[in-house]
């Protein structure tokens, strides 16, 4: 049994007044009658004043007493069985990286929402709280529908390190566990936006605080014939130090005895980032820090080695001179290619004549025509990305098959057929293309495109908020494991998966086999931008049942009935004496 409203036990208070008028007996005024025989229980003795004395009306008492019961147990919102032992309260915490900032007072706004959580907690007498954590995929910290003390214990084991998001989405599912009518609590760190959708049974609460920060919004790491080179962006938001000191450490690699430890001073521009590059020889992980501030989070990053696995190139028979020639002459200044036996894990490029079995073909047939330009790219196609045309003299011959990336007038010069297939639709003994700057840029993005085809992760760091891509093979079962456990990958070829909630080593698994894996960086430039963090409280648009802090449920029907009950018996009792 539990009260929605214990004031409402005072009720009980008039059992006082009403025991004390059934023993007291008040001094009557006497009354002269000719004979006593005409009274139904003649008394010899007359009173003389007040008294206690036992009354004979017990039954009377009782129901009336009964009545005032039931009256007050209405009033106190009485609850019984399931009633009683469940008031449920839903509360959403903001897990963004920002609320780890820390506050004036030394504190995380995460501790701030903590604190406050359990005071709502409290205010609302909640016995069953479900806690979710909003996100790009929002998660249930507690609940749903868990006891109070363990919600609230789960809540102090819960780390805010996702990126920046909607949280739209999250209070919406808030809403439906809460239920219809019924107050939703969300927690976060900035006052909500003019432009944010707020459904109108939600409470915003922000506890965060304005504040200046400095940060690393990247990190990026390549490994090159046993050299690493570390590329580092630095951002000032808002008031801070115009130079910070990062500290370098590069663990020793497997061809090396001992690491390397350097400081860099990194002179902060006002607007923007400053870029720092960095380089190792035969170094194991990389660790850089800048001095800690109010989000040490967006100051740290692990960087481990990542090499650059070259893509195994084959030329078959059947190509022209002019075209092997141009082909051994990128082959033999690229940094991202090997030739000979195929590395194991490698892509492998195959590039022949027109018509020709092979992933690339280069060539032309049938009539030959010469274009000088206009040349017109496909918008969006990464294989044209920064090849220069002008100059170029391009001698072609049939239009391939496939969706054209390049053309000029109705000749297609470039195409690409479904699953990947790419045609170069030239003649390279008429033309000048081998002799220009767009040759190996040409040549260099097909290369990167066939590495982005191999198995596993594209990209070996990511900052929070990026897509994942990864790229699966028919027919096997893969499996992506990370901080928050094992997942299943569905889909063959190139994949883009949604961002990781949280940041750490994600591994990607095949048949229960490592296949690759990336680090995941706590670093995300929205989120390190405190400048528009603050603190309010915007009161739900439509009250729900936490209005007025007794809840909306409706109040159990039976004390009325036993109230009712009982007048009714004393009526009956009284008009019979």
């Amino acid at each position: 049994m539990s009260f929605g409203l214990p004031w409402g036990l005072l009720a009980l208070g008039a059992l006082v007044p009403l025991v004390a008028a059934y023993f007291l007996r008040r001094r009557q005024k006497p009354v002269v009658v000719s004979a006593l025989f005409l009274w139904r229980t003649p008394r010899p003795r007359a009173e003389g004043g007040p008294r206690w004395e036992r009354f004979t009306r017990e039954a009377s008492l009782l129901l009336e007493a009964l009545a005032v019961l039931a009256a007050a147990l209405y009033l106190a919102d009485v609850r019984l069985g399931e009633t009683a032992r469940r008031r449920h309260l839903v509360l959403v915490v903001d897990g963004s990286l920002s609320m780890s900032a820390r506050t004036p007072d030394g504190k995380t706004v995460l501790e701030h929402v903590r604190t406050e959580a359990a005071k709502r907690v409290e205010a609302e007498r909640a016995t069953h709280v479900t806690v979710l954590a909003s996100g790009v995929a929002p998660q249930v910290i507690a609940g749903p529908e868990a006891e109070a003390s363990r919600a609230l214990g789960a809540l102090e084991s819960f780390e805010a390190r996702g990126p920046d998001h909607d949280v739209t989405a999250s209070l919406l599912w808030a809403q439906e566990l809460a239920g219809p009518g019924k107050r939703v609590h969300f927690f976060t760190d900035a006052p909500p936006s003019e432009d944010a959708t707020v459904p109108p049974s939600v409470r915003w609460t922000a506890l965060g605080r304005s504040q200046g920060n400095v940060a690393l919004v990247s990190a990026q790491r390549r490994d090159e014939g046993g050299r690493a080179t570390v590329t580092l962006r630095v951002a000032r938001f808002g008031a801070g130090p115009s130079e910070v000191e990062a500290h370098v450490r590069a663990a020793p690699g497997p061809g090396a005895r001992e690491g390397t430890e350097r400081t860099e001073r990194i002179t902060l521009p006002e607007e923007g980032a400053a870029t720092v590059r960095l380089t190792f020889r035969e170094a194991g992980d990389v660790e850089v820090s800048l001095p800690d501030d109010v989000l040490p989070e967006d100051g740290h990053v692990r960087l481990p080695p990542s090499p650059v696995m070259p893509v195994a190139v084959g030329l078959t028979e059947g190509l022209s001179p002019a075209s092997k020639q141009a082909l051994e002459r990128f082959l033999a200044v690229s940094p991202d290619v090997a030739r000979g036996p195929p590395v194991p894990g490698a892509p492998v490029l195959s590039v022949g004549p027109a018509r020709a079995e092979a992933r690339v073909t280069l060539g032309a047939e049938g009539p030959l025509r010469t274009f000088v330009g206009p040349f017109f790219t496909e918008k969006g196609s990464t294989l044209m990305d920064d090849v220069q045309l002008a100059g170029v003299r391009w001698t072609a011959g049939a239009n391939p098959p496939g969706r054209p990336l390049m053309t000029a007038g109705d000749a297609v010069l470039v195409s690409e057929e479904e699953g990947g297939r790419l045609h170069l639709n030239v003649d390279l003994a008429r033309s000048n293309l081998q002799r220009t700057t767009a040759w190996p840029v040409l040549l260099g993005n097909v290369v990167r495109d066939a590495r982005r085809l191999r198995e596993g992760f594209p990209r070996r760091q990511l900052n929070l908020g990026e897509a994942l891509s990864v790229v699966t093979e028919a027919g096997a079962r893969y499996a992506l494991k990370g901080p928050s456990g094992r997942k299943p990958v569905f889909g063959a070829g190139a994949l883009s998966l949604p961002a990781p909630t949280s940041p750490g080593r994600y591994v990607l698994e095949r048949e229960g086999r490592e296949v690759d894996s990336l680090e995941v960086l706590a670093l995300d430039a929205r989120e390190s931008d405190l400048r528009g963090r603050g603190s309010a409280d915007v009161a739900a648009k439509e009250a729900g049942e936490d209005s007025e802090g007794t809840g909306g449920h409706e109040r159990a029907r039976w004390p009325l009935v036993v109230l009712l009950a009982a007048l009714l018996a004393d009526f009956y009792v009284t008009r019979k004496a």
